[in-house]
């Protein structure tokens, strides 16, 4: 059974938690990786140079409008192709994250946990614009 009482403020941490990774991860490829050089380990994955502009752009904006709980869902649905990138690219490293080259568990949970931030929608603290409100309505399977 859910607690109605609780269950907005959970969908809040889980949000923040989600957006401050986020964030952090596409703030990382810009100062400590560098664009170029995120493009470069795309490039060199195999993957178009674009992906690494669009995965920056989905984990500091995507990351940004999680924390403040803009566009809760459909924000949570398009971090998701970075994040099943992810997967795939650590696929091969086996399980434990700390593997060299990184497992592919957290990028796993990470992606559900998205999924999950869709399907709650923002929780308590959520700043509710006009147009996510529009956007997140048209993606509210559960209401």
């Amino acid at each position: 059974m859910i607690d109605n009482s609780t269950a907005p403020y959970a969908a809040f941490l889980l949000r923040v938690t989600s957006g401050v990774l986020l964030l952090a991860h596409g703030l990382m490829k810009v100062f400590i990786f560098t664009i170029p050089g995120t493009v470069g380990f795309f490039e060199s994955l195999g993957f178009p140079g674009l992906f690494a502009y669009l995965t920056i752009l989905a984990e500091v904006a995507g990351g940004a409008a999680l924390i403040l709980g803009v566009a809760t869902r459909p924000v949570a649905i398009l971090t998701l192709p970075p994040l099943l990138g992810a997967l795939y690219v650590h696929a091969a490293n086996g399980w434990v994250f700390s593997n060299q080259g990184g497992g592919w568990e957290f990028p796993l949970f990470w992606a559900l946990a998205n999924v999950v931030i869709a399907l709650l929608g923002g929780g308590a603290f959520a700043l509710r614009l006009p147009v996510g409100e529009k956007l997140s309505q048209k993606l509210a399977w559960a209401q």
